[in-house]
């Protein structure tokens, strides 16, 4: 019989130990598969922060380096500018980049590092217990506004694409959504598309990925992904910013 589908090179054998319906097993699967298909594992450097996305050195096959919150393109810039040849990426969620990670994204953005990001923006602090992030939705309820997200008091979601789209250092930007098959094809291509812009020597490039957190936000699988297509993307429309 002819095998039409296999496990990705890109992977370890460790079994994922995310949360069930999280987002980052999938995803994490489509970053190893790109890194596979443009047969550049042997040469890539991943960088993940503290938070969910600290597990990716479990899982990769390719080289992870820890870094500290917040500092994934700080440290991912060294590691491109000591060694050039190497592809290096950081996969980091919200919590982590757009909160105490502000100025390291926005710099590396401005100076048009080439090196390729995958921000995961699920509007909450997943691993540390469900507190508000930078990009939590007005009157969302977390663990530090249980009353909801109000403007007056805690400022409103930061919009990471429209912002580093402002700038002249990127390459390319872009924000995804996979809730649907068609949007999970999307967001492949998007991830893939970043690392051949590394590859052609572009510059900086950034995937912000629509994501889900069932555990904080109470909710099954299912009803996350209704969330972001009626929620999230109100606030956060996906589509491409910059492309240069």
């Amino acid at each position: 019989m002819e095998k039409v589908f296999e496990r990705t090179k890109g992977l370890t054998d460790t079994e994922f130990g995310y949360c069930p319906g999280c987002h980052h097993s999938v995803l994490h699967r489509m970053v190893a598969e790109t890194l596979e298909e443009l047969d550049i594992l042997d040469k890539t450097v991943g960088v993940c922060p503290v938070g969910c996305a600290v597990f990716m050195y479990e899982y990769m096959s390719c080289d992870i380096i820890e870094a500290a919150h917040g500092r994934a393109p700080a440290v991912a810039t060294g590691v491109k500018r000591v060694i050039p040849d190497r592809i290096v990426f950081s996969y980091q969620g919200d919590g982590d980049l757009a909160s105490i990670g502000t100025a390291e994204i926005v710099h590396a953005a401005a100076r048009g590092e080439n090196i390729s990001v995958i921000f995961i923006n699920n509007t909450t602090y997943g691993m540390t217990g469900g507190q508000m992030a930078p990009t939590t939705l007005i009157n969302q309820k977390t663990t530090t506004c249980p009353t909801g997200r109000n403007p007056a008091v805690n400022g409103y979601p930061i919009r990471v694409c429209e912002m580093l789209a402002t700038l002249d250092g990127p390459s390319y930007i872009e924000r995804v959504c996979p809730t649907s098959p068609a949007g999970f094809a999307k967001t492949k291509k998007a991830i893939r598309h970043a690392f051949e812009n590394q590859i052609a020597g572009k510059g900086f490039s950034l995937v912000e990925v629509l994501s889900n957190c069932p555990t904080h936000l109470r909710m099954t699988p299912i009803e996350t992904y209704r969330r972001i297509d009626e929620e999230m993307t109100k606030v956060f429309p996906p589509g491409v910013f910059l492309d240069r």
